[in-house]
């Protein structure tokens, strides 16, 4: 007798422990001829076409009948109707488990008891087998993440019982890759968990799904981050150990994307598994369909693309990603060490960088009696950098770390190739925008003035003329070597978010042709200029010898501003808290509503004719208001009134003073003989 099978729902045999009793319930097919293989074959094909041509919107009983290798007759019974959607579409075919990737274990999601119903015993796959192959393998599963968007194949319980820790990151398996934010999740976990491993080494079981395209993405990601392969060896690597590897091309061309590489002509994405070709999963053509995987129906964020666009670039865009809190308290720790603080409970979470103060007649008496270099004052943004191993990370003003995908190799080997990445190296600089005079096209670049720790070690009780050269020699050149000397075929430095320079800085005798040929032809805004001291050490916070001069109208305070009752209030900080500055207004454009400024950081500039402060913008990279001794500073330099052509008359007597025409003529002499040379 042949029986029938609704071909929209899965087979599902009795269970061998179910218990029937004399409870079974008996069907009677009707009486059929006996059909031949060929008229099996041709009926299930017109079935096929039928279905697939019309969607049915429900699922209907099966009658599964089951016959053992010897002659025992096994009972049949009417399983009960059933919501398909329960069980992941292709998941009864898919392979289990891959081979060890470093330490991660590639697995399709097990399944928990509530699916044994719908499940013959050969083909189920729980954490029961999950621990029992590995066991047998002799890996001990100890971190279970699950990157599927659901909760409901397995309860986290039974883990916990095992004392295995579980993680969650919920993904979405459909039209869309997992976010930069998850990834950075998934590679933080993989690197504690697996950095904890000493005696006992336990081992990362990592499952969406199907344990393929998500899981593959991730664990390549870790890959890249931390093993210092490139994509394609990344990739292989993950399809050697869970043939074959990611299947779909969108997520191969977001990996290459990512990581600024060039995908070579030789990669093909592998087709659909044959078991992810089952006929409930693909359309009339014979294609897969859009793999709705775990997402209950609900689409999918689009894929991340990683061309430029028109948009216009601002100062206050927001650059990279988010990390987990966790990591970045680990490297605000680091930051707080290499600049010699102290990691009390006050100022933990403040921004360690060095702050210049405003030029006043007292401490402009500083030039004659040290050394200084002078710079231009770019009006940009603030920003640390972090550089490690597994990625950069902008820092600012708010003390947020924010990874960025960008490449500093150390130093070049004899094959032309650099040996490896910064770990630990920090910078201090600006970013800036630069638009371009003819095409009017913007450009971002990261201005890197200072450098306080290379590779871990901290460098801020040198002097800065040390510290300077030293990120030209270690951190610039390897980087210009390999970009345009192709040293590195693959990987495409035009792709990063922005591009990267050290910032001149010069002699006083150039201040003249600073101010008046060098800032005028400038591609992006500047608001006067800094003085560094050439033998100063790096200075965290406020730095009383390092000098900012800016353009008379273009001093500013940034204030918190605030609205209560229809009062304008504005405030300072003092010791850390708000301070009110009694009777303070400020003017805002007549189209402005102030509302809409309430309880934001505000800089503004000092109008002496109308005795009253005029809003300038929105400060979002600050989180508080200026110190009041800051404040105070700036009210000086605004009284004292330091034009440009009082400060020209002062450094044209100062360069004067022996101190500095000795230095002058030596230091001269040594820029010259480095342009001959790099010209050769």
């Amino acid at each position: 007798m042949i029986v029938a099978m609704d071909l929209n729902a899965l087979p599902v045999p009795e269970e061998d422990e179910d218990d029937f009793g004399g409870q079974v319930e008996e069907y009677n097919a009707p009486e059929e001829r006996m059909e031949t293989a060929v008229d099996i074959a041709r009926r299930e094909r017109e079935e096929r076409k039928r279905r697939l041509k019309k969607e049915r919107s429900d699922d209907r009983s099966v009658l599964v009948s089951r016959s053992p290798g010897n002659d025992q007759l096994f009972h049949t019974k009417i399983l009960k109707s059933y919501d398909r959607s329960k069980l992941p579409p292709g998941w009864l075919d898919c392979p289990s488990c891959g081979q060890e990737i470093f330490g991660t274990i590639p697995s399709k999601v097990p399944l928990g008891e509530s699916f044994n119903d719908y499940i013959i015993p050969g083909k189920r796959f729980s954490f029961k087998q999950v621990i029992h192959q590995q066991r047998v393998l002799g890996k001990k599963i100890g971190l279970v993440i699950d990157l599927t968007n659901t909760s409901r194949y397995y309860p986290v319980a039974d883990l916990k019982k095992e004392g295995i820790k579980h993680v969650k990151i919920q993904c979405k398996g459909r039209d869309s890759v997992p976010d930069n934010v998850s990834v950075n999740h998934f590679v933080y976990e993989v690197t504690q968990f697996l950095s904890r491993q000493k005696q006992s080494r336990k081992y990362i079981l990592v499952h969406c799904t199907h344990g393929y395209n998500r899981t593959g993405y991730m664990i390549i990601h870790y890959l890249m981050r931390k093993m210092s392969m490139s994509v394609t060896l990344a990739i292989k690597v993950f399809s050697d150990a869970r043939p074959p590897g990611i299947y779909k091309p969108e997520y191969i061309e977001a990996l290459y994307a990512f990581y600024h590489e060039k995908k070579p002509e030789m990669i093909v994405c592998p087709p659909t598994p044959e078991w992810k070709r089952t006929p409930e999963l693909v359309d009339l053509n014979g294609e897969a369909v859009p793999d709705n995987d775990d997402d209950d129906g609900i689409p999918g964020s689009p894929l991340h693309e990683n061309h430029k666009t028109d948009t216009i670039m601002t100062n206050d865009d927001i650059l990279g990603d988010e990390i987990p809190n966790d990591q970045q308290d680990a490297f605000r720790q680091f930051c707080f060490q290499t600049l010699k603080l102290g990691l009390g409970t006050r100022g933990h979470m403040q921004f360690p960088g060095s702050h210049p103060v405003s030029l006043n007649r007292d401490n402009l008496q500083l030039l004659r009696q040290r050394y200084y270099y002078a710079t231009w004052k770019a009006d940009g943004t603030r920003y640390m950098m972090l550089i490690t191993m597994d990625g950069c990370y902008l820092i600012d003003r708010c003390y947020n770390f924010r990874r960025v995908q960008m490449r500093f190799p150390c130093r070049v080997t004899n094959d032309g190739l650099a040996e490896k990445t910064h770990q630990f190296t920090l910078l201090d600089g600006e970013m800036i925008i630069d638009t371009l005079p003819d095409s009017k096209r913007q450009e971002r670049r990261y201005l890197i003035y200072d450098l306080m720790a290379v590779n871990g070690v901290s460098v801020i009780e040198r002097p800065f003329y040390e510290r300077w050269k030293m990120l030209e020699k270690g951190v610039i050149e390897p980087r210009n070597q390999e970009r345009f000397q192709c040293r590195n075929p693959y990987y495409r430095y035009d792709m990063e978010p922005f591009r990267v320079r050290r910032k001149d800085f010069w002699l006083l005798s150039a201040v003249t042709k600073l101010l008046n040929e060098f800032i005028p032809k400038l591609s992006h805004d500047a608001d006067g200029l800094i003085f560094q001291g050439w033998d100063d050490p790096y200075i965290p916070r406020t730095h009383e010898g390092l000098l900012k001069w800016k353009y008379a109208d273009l001093n500013s305070v940034d204030f918190l501003f605030e609205i209560d009752n229809d009062c304008q209030l504005l405030f300072l900080y003092e010791r850390g808290k708000k301070k009110l500055m009694e009777g303070y207004r400020v003017a805002f454009e007549e189209d402005s509503d102030p509302l809409l400024f309430s309880g934001k950081i505000i800089e503004c500039s000092w109008d002496s004719d109308r005795q009253e402060w005029i809003f300038k913008r929105v400060r979002t990279d600050k989180s508080t208001p200026n110190d009041f001794n800051t404040y105070k500073k700036v009210m000086r330099s605004i009284r004292d009134n330091i034009t440009e052509d009082i400060l020209l008359n002062e450094i044209n007597e100062i360069i004067r003073l022996p101190m500095y025409a000795d230095r002058i003529r030596i230091d001269s002499k040594a820029h010259h003989h480095t342009n001959m040379a790099r010209r050769r």
